[in-house]
């Protein structure tokens, strides 16, 4: 796992001193400590820092094919790299490592653009062609691994993160009210767009082409669904038995490593089969870790305990509370780059420091099981509307909602007013394409009361939504309901949020590399075509998941109601743990100078938490955090950004050809 950044100009030479790269390696420092690599060429500047797992010794980058005609940056890890090793090797190519790195170059060799094709990964891929001078740019089709990139004049820059871009010097961070509007509606920004003027975010499944002639950006890969009537025909036990295969495997080729591979335990069913399968099938001395709260309304620690009593790993545990969240809260922002709704990455910031700290460089995760495999309320919160939708006289149909959310019911059995009305807006509005997300978009919104009018005018849902239109492919309205929804959380949320800003993030802030069995392509695609009952049959989530490997982990955990990660956040942000920053950050006087926000309605908001304490809304929860990481992100990036000063990694790696 890496972090890659570079300058590439597509008509001048760009002398060295000029390029900032040894600045913009630095920038990614927190992504490779071990090592970092540069490389010099007349029109390209571009470099790495390494966080050494396959090939310790002899992977350093960059690496070159047989003639040095390319040359490759590369964050991530290819796990089929063995296998494309042997193959290559058969059609003539000599490899100098043992590294997946080289397999990458050979196969660009081998495939041209088509390369992508053949690999199963998580990556980040810049690729100088110093034949034809351009610049090959490629990432993962989930979105695991992050890349952006900025033109200036004739010039490409890109970075594994942004800060790596503004590290060199001729862009300048500039918050923008449209990526605002964005994150505080959808929670993330619509691809490529991003928090700040003038960096683009390389989307999922694409590959881009830099040279004389300008950028050029080709899809390879998308999430698809078939029609109704082309869902997998299989008797179950057959679609059981392909699944349970698929999974094995991606969790056997995410074990290759030339370093210990640990596991997160949350305490939930998908990480628990993860564990569970790398303990009974791998590694018999296998160390997990989880994160509790002292908090017992967000702990989960006692299902985590009934995993590690079963299979027997090695487990450590980080407990968080306010405190500790409240001073991380900060760091989160700096490595996530933009700003947040929820506290939530900041525990999983600690469980990666918890990681780092006992040794570890790899973990396995269960993300991605939710989306593709139906488990979160939204899509059952969609089903249960559509089945309301058929009947909407009926007073029967919506008390289904209080299979998901009990508190909505009041003591006489009948559904609190507020709650039927939420639930019913838009109701019969079923051939939206966005039916399963508009009444979460449009309650997020409201966001935009604690902003200035600059801001607030961009908060226009049906603009934004167009966006969308321009996003999602066109065939979406043939799907099945439930494949809508997934699409719409996988292509967004998933990649533009939990991988990114809980994910890649507050990972790699402590150095740690994060792999995903269940984002495996090939289980993601196997997964597509499954009938929608094996999913969520009646309200029951994750069916298939459930039915193939109950007799790996503890009936409790396979019943369980399904629990959202949350963390604590009115004390964090209005309570006496509250960090000094973040009180600055907060006040009238900080409020006013950095003017996104509007300071009478940051002071209502603080007042009104402030005095409801425990029973703060979701909504004002959310508020307050947009409101707070806001103003950190323009401190970090804005204000002190000039100020910091990044190192190189002591062993560097330097090829110039110039």
């Amino acid at each position: 796992m890496c972090g890659i950044a570079g300058i590439v100009s597509g008509t001048q030479r760009i002398p060295k001193e000029e390029s900032n790269l040894e600045r913009m390696i630095g920038a990614l420092h927190h992504r490779g400590p071990d090592e970092c690599g540069l490389l010099f060429d007349s029109q390209c500047a571009m470099g790495m820092s390494r966080l050494s797992i396959i090939d310790l010794s002899g992977g350093s980058q960059p690496i070159c094919n047989e003639d040095k005609s390319l040359w490759i940056v590369f964050n991530g890890e290819i796990f089929n790299y063995p296998e494309l090793r042997t193959d290559l090797k058969s059609k003539g190519h000599e490899f100098r490592t043992r590294s997946d790195t080289e397999v990458i170059i050979h196969c660009f060799e081998q495939y041209g653009l088509d390369f992508v094709g053949h690999l199963n990964g998580q990556f980040a891929i810049a690729i100088w062609d110093r034949a034809d001078r351009r610049l090959i740019l490629a990432r993962d089709r989930i979105g695991i691994r992050p890349l952006f990139y900025a033109v200036a004049g004739d010039r490409l820059i890109f970075g594994s993160e942004m800060k790596a871009i503004f590290a060199q010097g001729s862009i300048k961070p500039e918050i923008v009210p449209e990526g605002l509007a964005d994150i505080f509606t959808f929670w993330v920004n619509v691809p490529p767009g991003t928090i700040f003027k003038g960096i683009n975010e390389l989307p999922p499944g694409h590959t881009l082409c830099f040279d004389h002639s300008g950028i050029r950006i080709q899809r390879y890969w998308d999430y698809t669904f078939p029609e109704e009537q082309d869902f997998l025909k299989q008797p179950e036990e057959q679609t059981l038995e392909a699944f349970r295969e698929l999974l094995m495997d991606a969790v056997t080729i995410r074990l290759r490593a030339d370093v210990p591979v640990a596991a997160y335990l949350s305490g939930g069913i998908d990480s628990s089969v993860i564990s569970a399968m790398v303990k009974h099938r791998h590694n018999n001395d296998l160390i997990t870790f989880s994160v509790a709260f002292k908090d017992r309304g967000f702990d989960e620690r006692a299902f985590q305990e009934k995993m590690v009593s079963q299979i027997g790993t090695r487990h450590h545990t980080v407990e968080v509370g306010t405190r500790e969240i409240a001073d991380d809260f900060s760091n989160v922002v700096w490595f996530a780059e933009k700003p947040l709704m929820r506290t939530a990455p900041a525990p999983l910031f600690a469980l990666s420091r918890c990681v780092r700290e006992n040794g570890i460089k790899v973990v396995l995760t269960g993300e991605g099981a939710d989306e593709f495999l139906g488990g979160y309320n939204i899509f059952k919160e969609d089903k249960i509307r559509r089945f309301c939708a058929r009947r909407p006289e009926s007073k029967c149909r919506p008390l289904l909602f209080s299979r998901l959310y009990p508190y909505i019911v009041k003591s006489e059995g009948a559904i609190n007013p507020f709650w039927q009305a939420f639930f019913t807006k838009h109701l019969e509005d079923t051939e939206n394409p966005y039916y399963s997300h508009l009444l979460r978009w449009e309650n997020t919104s409201h966001i935009k009361n604690i902003f200035r009018p600059h801001v607030k005018q961009h908060f226009k849902l049906d603009k934004q939504v167009a966006k969308l239109d321009r996003f999602c492919p066109p065939e979406i309205m043939k799907w099945h309901p439930l494949n809508r929804a997934q699409y719409l959380e996988a292509s967004l949320f998933l990649n533009g949020y939990l991988l990114s800003s809980q994910g890649d993030r507050m990972m790699m802030g402590n150095s740690v590399e994060g792999r995903f069995p269940f984002l495996d392509h090939r289980l993601v695609e196997f997964t597509a075509r499954l009938r929608p009952e094996l999913k969520i049959r009646a309200l029951n989530e994750k069916y298939i998941l459930k039915k193939a490997f109950s007799s790996l982990i503890p009936e409790a955990i396979v019943t369980r109601p399904k629990q959202p990660y949350r963390a604590p956040i009115t004390d964090v942000l209005a309570g006496r743990q509250t960090s000094r920053l973040l009180k600055k950050m907060l006040s009238p006087e900080y409020v006013e100078k950095y003017c996104y926000l509007n300071p009478k309605a940051v002071e209502r908001l603080k007042k009104k938490i402030s005095r409801t304490g425990e029973n703060t809304t979701a909504r004002d929860e959310m508020a307050l955090v947009a409101a707070g990481s806001t103003q950190l992100l323009h401190y970090h990036f804005l204000e002190e950004f000039d100020a910091h000063e990044f190192h190189l990694p002591a062993k560097v790696k330097l090829v110039d050809l110039v």
